[in-house]
C-alpha cells in the first residue's frame, strides 16, 4: 500500500501537472503565433525546448505505469507515447521556422487533444 501511494503522489501526480503545464504553454504560444503577438522564430524556440523532455517524461510515466501494473493508466499513455516515438524516430518533433505558419493549425489541434488527454490522466491520478 505504500509504494502505490508514493507512486501515485510523488510521480504520477507532479509528473501529469508538469506535462499538463507544459502543454498549456505549447497552446499559449502557438495562440500568441495565430494572433501575430510574437514572431515565428520566438514561438518555435520556445516551443521546441519543451518537447523533448515532454517526450521523455512521458515515455517514462508510460512505463512506470507498464512496470507497475496500472493498466488503465498505461492504456491511456501508450497512443501519445507511441505517437512521440515516431515523431522522434521519424526527427519530425520540432516545430520548424520556416513552416511555422503551414503547420500551424494541425500542431495546436494535436496540442489540444493532449491537453485534453492529459486532463484525462490527470482526473484519473486523482480519483
Amino acid at each position: 500500500m505504500g509504494w502505490n501511494l508514493f507512486f501515485w503522489l510523488v510521480i504520477c501526480f507532479p509528473t501529469n501537472i508538469a506535462l499538463l503545464a507544459s502543454n498549456f504553454y505549447q497552446v499559449l504560444i502557438l495562440s500568441d503565433l495565430e494572433s501575430d503577438y510574437i514572431n515565428p522564430f520566438e514561438a518555435s524556440s520556445r516551443i521546441n525546448y519543451f518537447i523533448l523532455p515532454e517526450f521523455i517524461g512521458q515515455g517514462v510515466l508510460c512505463a512506470l505505469c507498464l512496470l507497475t501494473g496500472h493498466w488503465l493508466m498505461f492504456l491511456l499513455n501508450v497512443p501519445v507515447t507511441c505517437y512521440h516515438a515516431m515523431l522522434y524516430v521519424k526527427r519530425e518533433h520540432l516545430i520548424d521556422v520556416t513552416e511555422v505558419f503551414r503547420v500551424l493549425s494541425a500542431e495546436k489541434k494535436f496540442r489540444i487533444a493532449k491537453l485534453v488527454l492529459y486532463l484525462i490522466v490527470l482526473i484519473v491520478v486523482i480519483f
